[in-house]
């Protein structure tokens, strides 16, 4: 791939700073496709001089999605939001419509790969507009780009995750932590370096074309053992609290109205659903990657979280 050119949507997100790391690693050259240039430039002591390229692109307006995939043997999709925001970037606009501009542009730039992120759980029957979203975007880039390869994660987890930094913050200053649904929902977390391997191995086999992987750790945990994991973790003890989804529902009804809200109430109802991966599906296994446990990395990154931070191991 050392002489291929690969646009990546969303390459300053989460996920995407590992896949550009890893691509940068091949020769490949990069243009990173994101809506602030600046907050990108980050990026660009991954890969040699000129490497890679933020470029500016409003994934609603088709003429600058083209300029952004023009050139490109690859793309890559990673654009996703937990909930809706302002200036028209709900849902169906970002994971439904804005999938489907992404894959017409690709189609019409002659890329011969084109690897769309969605997500364990998307289901056009959900009652959950972030999973029905989802769905709808994986049968509109399916329709437009059939070669495209879909990859579902369940939940990601890594030093800049918003899941595991998000409770051990919470952790810090509160006494107890809530446990949603009583904490049951069963989740197959998955290392973000592992995403970013397999979007790397699916864009170099021509054979993964047209597939869709579900991607998940090695271990499944239940909601409530994930919140026990991460305080074992920081070394802190707090009371788990088991909240109805009723109650729940309520108190994010309220939550959502927030800028930055800490709860919704889709997030309420994809709660009620367990996130692991489906019987028969395609794995990181069928992509010769072996999965990282969360017991191997979450100590790495949740050190700060303790009290003393990196110097608490050297405690008496």
């Amino acid at each position: 791939m050392s002489d291929k050119v690969v646009t990546v949507f969303g390459g300053s997100g989460f996920i995407g700073r590992y896949v550009v790391q890893r691509l940068a690693k091949t020769g490949v050259r990069v243009n990173v496709a994101v809506r602030h240039v600046e907050r990108a430039k980050f990026l660009k002591p991954m890969g040699n001089v000129g490497q890679i390229t933020p470029i500016s692109c409003d994934i609603t307006d088709a003429e600058s999605v083209a300029r952004a995939v023009q050139g490109a043997d690859a793309v890559v999709n990673l654009v996703g939001i937990l909930y809706p925001s302002g200036h028209g970037h709900g849902f169906d606009a970002v994971h439904h419509q804005a999938a489907r501009t992404i894959a017409e542009a690709a189609k019409a730039a002659d890329a011969r790969a084109l690897v769309q992120i969605s997500a364990i759980g998307a289901d056009a029957e959900s009652d959950s507009a972030y999973a029905r979203s989802k769905a709808a975007g994986e049968a509109a880039v399916r329709e437009v780009f059939p070669e495209a390869t879909i990859l579902r994660p369940s939940i990601v987890f890594g030093p800049e995750d918003g899941f595991f930094n998000r409770f051990a913050a919470m952790a810090r200053l509160s006494p107890a932590l809530p446990l949603i649904g009583g904490g049951h929902t069963l989740f197959q977390p998955v290392y973000v370096g592992d995403v970013a391997d397999a979007v790397l191995r699916v864009l170099s086999d021509p054979k993964a074309q047209g597939k869709i992987y579900e991607l998940g750790g090695p271990k499944t945990y239940s909601f409530k053992a994930l919140m026990e994991l991460m305080l074992a973790t920081i070394g802190r003890s707090r009371l788990l609290v088991p909240v109805p989804f009723g109650i729940a529902e309520l108190q994010a009804s309220v939550l959502q109205l927030l800028p930055v809200p800490p709860l919704t109430r889709d997030q309420v109802t994809l709660l009620k659903r367990d996130n692991v991966v489906s019987e028969g599906a395609l794995t990181l296994a069928d992509l010769g990657i072996e999965p990282t446990t969360v017991e191997v990395i979450l100590p790495a990154y949740m050190e700060r979280f303790r009290r003393g931070g990196h110097y608490s191991r050297y405690a008496a």
